[in-house]
Formats: C-alpha cells, sequence, structure tokens
C-alpha cells in the first residue's frame, strides 16, 4: 500500500525548514499533507498565511471532524492539538497538558488510524517531541524520515539507538525528493 498521508512536525524554530519544505511539495502530490508547530498558543497564528504564500497544495487550518483530503495541507491551529481520528477525520484536542507534545500527538494518532499508509517527518529539533511518535508510525509499518541535522555530533547524541528505526535522513531538498517518490512509488 502506497502511503498517501505525510506528517510533518517541526520545532519553533523550524519555520524556514517547514516552509521550504512545504514549498517544494508539488500540486499534484497524491498525499493529504499534514503540519504541526510548536508555538505559542495565545497570538495569532500566521503559520497558513506564511505557507500559503510558498505551497503549491491548498493550505487549510482543519475543523473538527473534518475529512482529510489528498492534495491538500492541513496546519494544525496554535491552540489545539491536530491529530487524526477513525474515518481519517481530523480531531482537535484541547492543548492544556500536552503542550510539548504536538508531533507526538499528531504522529501517535496517525500511527493508529493509518499506519503503513504514513510517512513521518521530523524537521530540525533534537527528537524531544516527535520520537514517540515516529517509533508509533515505524511499529506500525509507516516510514520515519528525519532532518539531517546541522551539527554532525548531534546524530549520536540525539539519535542514539533510534537512528536504525529511521527509514531517511536528508536535508529538505532530499527529503522532498524522498516523499515525492515513496508516495508515487509507495
Amino acid at each position: 500500500m502506497r502511503p498517501d498521508i505525510v506528517a510533518i512536525g517541526a520545532p519553533a524554530g523550524g519555520v524556514e525548514s517547514l516552509t521550504d519544505l512545504v514549498g517544494r511539495l508539488p500540486e499534484n502530490l497524491s498525499a493529504a499533507v499534514l503540519v504541526v508547530l510548536h508555538r505559542s498558543p495565545f497570538p495569532d497564528s500566521y503559520l497558513p498565511q506564511t505557507l500559503r504564500r510558498v505551497a503549491h497544495l491548498r493550505v487549510v487550518v482543519p475543523i473538527e471532524g473534518g475529512p482529510l483530503e489528498i492534495g491538500a495541507c492541513f496546519v494544525g491551529p496554535p491552540d489545539k492539538l491536530l491529530t487524526v481520528g477513525s474515518g481519517h477525520r481530523t480531531h482537535l484536542l484541547a492543548d492544556g497538558y500536552y503542550r510539548g507534545y504536538t508531533i507526538d500527538a499528531l504522529f501517535t494518532s496517525l500511527a493508529y488510524s493509518a499506519g503503513r499508509r504514513v510517512i513521518g517527518v521530523t524537521l530540525t529539533g533534537l527528537l524531544k517531541d516527535g520520537r514517540l511518535g515516529l517509533r508509533a508510525i515505524k511499529e506500525a509499518g509507516g516510514t520515519v524520515v528525519v532532518e539531517e541535522p546541522k551539527e554532525p555530533e548531534i546524530t549520536e547524541i540525539h539519535f542514539g539507538a533510534f537512528k536504525s528505526e529511521i527509514d531517511f535522513t536528508g536535508t529538505v531538498p532530499a527529503i522532498a525528493d524522498f516523499i515525492c517518490e515513496r508516495v508515487r512509488s509507495g
């Protein structure tokens, strides 16, 4: 089964990598793309507008219970956790206690609801949030992708034993190519 859901998580400092990656995905990508970013839940979010400037995909802020759509990029709202439930419908959870686990919440929900249909991608960061979700995706038969760290020593220190569970590590352009190839050929 070919992957048709791409989940991308980034820390607050990952906006540049996130924008670069989303801007490289073609409008005819045969997948739904879901994006979560660590950011404050209080100020207005400009992430959807920022991504719309570069995206070839349609950028959407999801509503509760909305269906995932091929060719759309769903951007998690700043005051809710974007997850996916049964029937591949978005489920927005109150943030509260899980503020630091935005990526894990999305990735874990996708592991349970879509399994091997998922490509989970983390950009920059040190895998503090995302590691559990990526592991769940891997265990469910999905694909795990991690942006290549800028500092070589970070790879060993922060990936450690997790390195063997990563299907692909590369730069943002290489990740975009990998996603397009996997979605196409699965």
